[in-house]
């Protein structure tokens, strides 16, 4: 693991230190004959910020600058996730990243971190894998005599849009390769970083073969500051809506989690909003709270909504018959009991009076061609994985 400056920074970030500075008296490090990293003059440009929506000077000049992000190269031996679970409409997934940089506080992935000895916590936004063989690895199981394609999900864990991508581009070399193959799949983001891959979507999308599910939890830029600090701001998640749908791609809005007392009375807007946008259809989930995220949920309540902390855990127990969590199928999604079916009744209403007509989207797997075997498989458009001076390493989750 290397460890340094965070080279994908947002605009939020603030200006990057002085080139070949250190901070002020940093402290000796024995064994070592200086504790500094400069930057040397072959070093490049790493920080081209994505357009994710928010103003640069959003943060106070009283928040502290983030910590940065450390990547560990995993070289996984398998890549696609099967499951027989009866709450997702898929039966296998990617996800080529472990941890993820959004900081989403309700994210039930966090407790895969723990796995790992990583904390849940903090760890899970700045201690990241990423599964730098994940194109070679998926073409190998693609091309596997028994193999039959089927609709893969890529991201049902980790974002694969998030900010460490624009320069890994892992999750570009695996539309390369699905789209080469024509193998169907879809795409669950919270990044304008997807239409970066426009150019592979359209097409797939125009054979039947691709799909894309933005999540859009609050039209409150307040909120959705302090409850995924880095992923886009609202609008710049319906702008990506609006134009994944003008070229032609079908895109889905995840009303997700629904948090009561916090976005849960946004249901009828966030509903009208993407459709409007083209949203062609709408889910939802209630707030799942496993393991370690259920005291990490609460910090977050206690600190940035004091007043009305008991009321939300309250309802949460309600949704979860007394408890934080029901990992239970049929139930662990929507939640149980009277308030679930409230939540399910707005939502219907919502969408009805949007005029969205619930269609089942169905992609297309007659035409998947497994990839030749052989040779060297990787994506020709991801560079090589590069460790600059200040250092941008990645690591494994589960």
């Amino acid at each position: 693991m290397q460890a340094g400056r965070d080279p994908h920074p947002l605009p939020d970030d603030g200006p990057a230190e002085p080139v070949g500075l250190p901070r002020p008296d940093p402290p000796a490090i024995k064994g070592r004959g200086t504790p500094i990293r400069i930057a040397h003059r072959f070093s490049r440009d790493e920080r081209a910020p994505d357009d994710d929506g928010w103003p640069a000077d959003e943060d106070g000049a009283d928040i502290a600058p983030p910590p940065a992000t450390q990547v560990t190269e995993e070289h996984a031996r398998s890549l696609l996730s099967f499951n027989d679970s009866p709450d997702i409409p898929f039966d296998r997934s990617i996800n080529p990243y472990r941890g993820c940089e959004h900081g989403c506080i309700y994210c039930y992935a966090r407790p895969t971190h723990s796995y790992l000895d990583l904390s849940p916590g903090l760890d899970f936004e700045t201690q990241l894998v990423a599964k730098v063989n994940a194109v070679e690895v998926l073409r190998r199981e693609l091309a596997r005599p028994g193999y039959r394609a089927a609709p893969v999900n890529i991201g049902s864990i980790t974002d694969a849009y998030q900010p460490v991508e624009r320069h890994l581009r892992l999750t570009r070399g695996l539309l390369e390769l699905l789209t080469a193959c024509e193998h169907p799949f879809t795409l669950i983001s919270k990044s304008s970083g997807v239409e970066r891959d426009l150019d592979l979507l359209a097409p797939a999308a125009a054979r039947r073969q691709a799909a894309v599910f933005i999540s859009l939890t609050s039209l409150d830029n307040r909120l959705s500051r302090i409850l995924e600090p880095r992923a886009a701001a609202p609008a710049r998640r319906l702008l990506t809506v609006q134009r994944l749908a003008q070229a032609g791609v079908p895109v889905a809005v995840n009303v997700a989690p629904v948090i009561p007392f916090l976005n849960e009375p946004e249901i009828e807007r966030l509903v009208q909003a993407a459709v409007d946008a083209g949203a062609r259809s709408i889910h939802w989930t209630v707030l799942r709270l496993p393991w370690e995220v259920a005291p990490l949920f609460r910090q977050w309540l206690d600190q940035h909504y004091p007043d009305r902390a008991d009321r939300v855990m309250a309802r949460i127990h309600d949704l979860r018959g007394g408890r934080d969590n029901d990992p239970r199928f049929g139930s662990r999604m929507k939640g149980q009991g009277i308030w679930a079916e409230l939540i399910a009744q707005r939502m219907r209403g919502a969408i009805a009076r949007a005029g969205l007509q619930p269609a089942p989207l169905a992609l297309d797997a007659s035409r998947f061609s497994p990839p030749p075997t052989g040779g060297r498989a990787v994506s020709p458009s991801r560079p090589p994985l590069r460790h600059p001076a200040a250092g941008d390493a990645q690591g494994s989750l589960f």
